[in-house]
């Protein structure tokens, strides 16, 4: 993805999300540089990856395979016990899909916050991580159980969740309008809990067309900062 592709994604992000109601902390609008004077206070920022993540799973069209996010907490598996949650905003652009994945580890709520439906896609997974398109799915979405068929979606409206447990495939994208969803969960491993059906990219290569307007949070590993 290009440089100034992702910063002209930030900007909608950004706007989107205030228009939605939401706020994001002071440290989502430090530029570069007042990221390089900052010192060893930020240190958690860092290393639990907190902060803007703009992705097309390696697929080159962000607008049909894409996802936004903002993570906004999030405890660090090396040392669970610290921090044992996390808290996302995700931006699901209309039609956008994020693609068939688990997660070993993580369970997670998927809220829709606002904007159009939010579509989730379901399947079991097999003991050798392939789609169980045999067995029923039971889900909870606000506390009430309800069953699903392999493959068949739960369409979630504004104020409405899912509760997704580990090794769930799921897939989600919106409809009828751009979606802000929350995501709540135990602690987020992007670098080694992602299982996805077909092998992608989670984070995309950048090409550095213009300077970052914001940096991401894999950007952070590529700054020198003062501790």
């Amino acid at each position: 993805m290009r440089r100034s592709a992702i910063n002209a994604i930030l900007r909608a992000a950004d706007a989107f999300i205030r228009e939605r109601g939401f706020y994001l902390p002071p440290f989502a609008y430090w530029s570069p540089d007042e990221w390089r004077a900052r010192g060893p206070e930020c240190a958690e920022i860092v290393a639990n990856r907190l902060g803007w993540d703009v992705t097309d799973f390696g697929t080159g069209d962000f607008a049909r395979t894409g996802l936004t996010l903002f993570t906004l907490r999030n405890g660090n598996p090396r040392d669970p016990a610290r921090k044992p949650y996390a808290e996302k905003i995700l931006i699901v652009e209309d039609g956008q899909i994020t693609p068939l994945h688990f997660h070993w580890k993580k369970t997670e709520d998927i809220i829709n916050r606002g904007g159009g439906a939010l579509v989730v896609q379901l399947y079991h997974s097999t003991p050798d991580e392939r789609l169980d398109e045999t067995r029923m799915i039971e889900v909870n979405t606000d506390g009430v159980r309800r069953t699903v068929a392999p493959g068949g979606v739960v369409v979630l409206h504004p104020g409405e969740s899912i509760t997704l447990p580990p090794l769930l495939y799921h897939a989600f994208w919106a409809e009828g309008g751009r979606v802000l969803a929350g995501e709540i969960s135990s602690i987020n491993d992007d670098a080694a809990d992602n299982r996805f059906l077909h092998p992608i990219g989670r984070f995309p290569t950048i090409e550095e067309d213009e300077p970052p307007l914001y940096l991401l949070c894999t950007d952070y590993e590529h700054v020198a900062f003062g501790f």
